[in-house]
């Protein structure tokens, strides 16, 4: 049997035949053999000395005057053998052999002495047992954050409330500005979070709170802390909820370990605590197909998942939580200023085409391949976008509506754009999708349909023109196209307001007619601001 030169390996056989020496003389002759000779000659001496070793113990057990002496003198021998045998085995598994093991649970040992235990038939098992003997610290990822919309990492749940482990309770901000108490928004009602939706508790006191045991869900999930009061709205739902818990999750990006946008982790699952039988949705059912299109990795959970988790009677730990809840978003100062949910937001920096991960994943999954690349040929003429409401309740006078027609057709005809009317209620979602998408300049009276901006690209020339019943301001189109990059301007029949970076329209103001039928429009004040718009003055 040849084991290799390296003295390694001889040292190793060396301390074997050292172990199983019945006698000192012949341990004090290996050791001789082993510091006094070199090379090849060790194993060759080590040999001889093992060989006279055996034939003198073979004569001795022979003349033994006892059984005693002679089974001792066996019992060792063989214990030295399973020892050699041993040894051997580590030596050849070290020189590359391989032994087939069955498949069986592994424990992982964490920095923080928190033992994570696996399957290796599935290497992202969610969620996943922990037993705790250290505590992981809830922390604000590069301080994304903002009153309504806060990214956490490492939050508990036991029975309906969550934890927040810290050692430093002024590095977090106070209760109010993270959620409030998941009721209806009214006035003159207290929305202020009591224990039962949130605590701050030190490590030291946490096992006494939330056991020795918690179940770890995995990768980024969003939960909107609210009622469904205001989430069945297309406005609501895609232009504060979505685009305000985007907009801070962004802020992550500028952290100098960041990459670009489009590497920012999509949301596993969406967490609505308080919303049963699907009351999320929208009238007009657009805002359940877009959520799927733009994260289709994502599951949707209501009310039963969360009263699931509860049930289970032990502590939940979420990896990454965005924490978004309106009544905490409304007290930011600028709440006060826009009256919008998204008004802290706009504060909160983030990459300058942020939103083009969102946006992008919906159109690769909607559109057709060979569709994605006229939504920037430059060779096409821009497309100027109509959405009329003449079949909903806030209109343009009749007359006013068929000369804004009128006259962007003429538009059309003298070859400055393309020009498109659309009802977005009676064409399908791909096609309302397409046709944003190839969108330049989109036009509407303040409405729902306004929403579709999300989905219009960036450009220096998009912009987006609401038209108001005189003297009426909200923020609410203004915000998405700041967001978006376009261009906003407001119409109030022959006259135009557009703010340039950095200035506002001051107040909201909601005159008589704001919701009416009857709203005046003239068309040659829009006409202009599209020929401004696409430079053809």
């Amino acid at each position: 049997m040849h084991f290799g030169s390296c003295g390694g390996c001889q040292l190793t056989l060396a301390s074997a035949l050292l172990a199983i020496a019945p006698l000192p003389i012949f341990q004090t002759k290996i050791r001789l053999s082993i510091f006094q000779s070199g090379g090849r000659g060790k194993l060759l001496q080590i040999r001889n000395n093992i060989c006279h070793r055996w034939r003198r113990l073979f004569s001795g057990a022979l003349m033994a005057s006892t059984f005693r002496s002679y089974f001792r003198l066996r019992l060792r021998n063989v214990l030295g053998l399973i020892a050699l045998a041993a040894i051997l085995l580590l030596t050849y598994l070290s020189f590359g052999g391989s032994l087939v093991l069955p498949m069986v649970p592994y424990a992982y040992q964490s920095d923080n002495n928190t033992t994570l235990v696996q399957s290796t038939v599935d290497p992202h098992p969610t969620p996943n047992t922990i037993k705790t003997s250290g505590w992981e610290m809830t922390t604000i990822p590069s301080g994304a954050h903002v009153h309504g919309f806060t990214v956490l990492d490492n939050i508990y749940l036991r029975n309906g409330t969550f934890y927040v482990v810290t050692d430093d309770r002024t590095s977090l901000p106070p209760r109010d500005r993270l959620l409030s108490l998941p009721i209806d928004l009214k006035g003159g009602v207290k929305m202020d979070p009591t224990d039962e939706q949130l605590q701050f508790i030190h490590p030291d006191d946490a096992i006494g709170i939330l056991g020795d045991r918690v179940t770890r869900i995995e990768e980024f999930s969003v939960i909107v802390y609210d009622p469904p009061q205001f989430m069945k709205h297309f406005y609501h739902w895609f232009g504060e909820i979505i685009l305000g818990a985007w907009r801070v999750y962004s802020h992550i990006l500028l952290s100098p370990d960041a990459q670009t946008s489009r590497h920012l982790t999509f949301p596993r699952r969406f967490i609505l605590p308080f919303v049963s039988n699907e009351e999320w949705r929208d009238k007009a059912g657009i805002d359940g197909p877009l959520m799927r299109a733009a994260f289709p990795g994502a599951a949707i959970e209501q009310a039963g998942y969360w009263n699931d988790l509860k049930k289970v009677g032990t502590t939940v730990v979420f990896e990454r939580v965005m924490l978004v809840n309106r009544s905490a978003a409304h007290k930011h100062p600028f709440g006060g200023v826009w009256y919008k949910m998204i008004a802290g937001t706009m504060n909160v920096t983030a990459p300058h085409d942020f939103w083009a991960p969102v946006r992008d994943s919906l159109w690769q999954n909607v559109l057709a391949p060979s569709f994605l690349p006229t939504i920037y040929d430059s060779s096409r003429l821009p497309l100027v976008t109509y959405v009329s409401r003449q079949g909903s309740g806030r209109r343009l006078v009749a007359a006013d509506h068929d000369a804004l027609v009128a006259a962007l057709k003429a538009l059309e005809a003298e070859g400055v754009c393309e020009v498109q009317v659309a009802a977005m209620e009676r064409i399908t979602m791909k096609e309302q999708i397409e046709l944003v998408a190839r969108t330049r300049i989109l036009v509407g009276v303040h409405g729902n349909g306004l929403t579709h901006q999300l989905w219009m690209p960036p450009h220096p020339r998009s912009t987006a023109i609401e038209i108001f019943v005189p003297n009426g301001y909200v923020f609410d189109y203004e915000m998405l196209a700041r967001n978006m990059g376009h261009r906003h301007y407001a119409v109030w029949n022959d006259t135009f307001l557009t703010y340039p970076e950095g200035t506002y329209h001051k107040g909201v103001k909601y005159p008589d007619g704001f919701h009416g039928v009857n709203i005046p429009v003239y068309a040659p004040t829009v006409i202009g601001i599209i020929r401004e718009r696409l430079g053809s003055l």
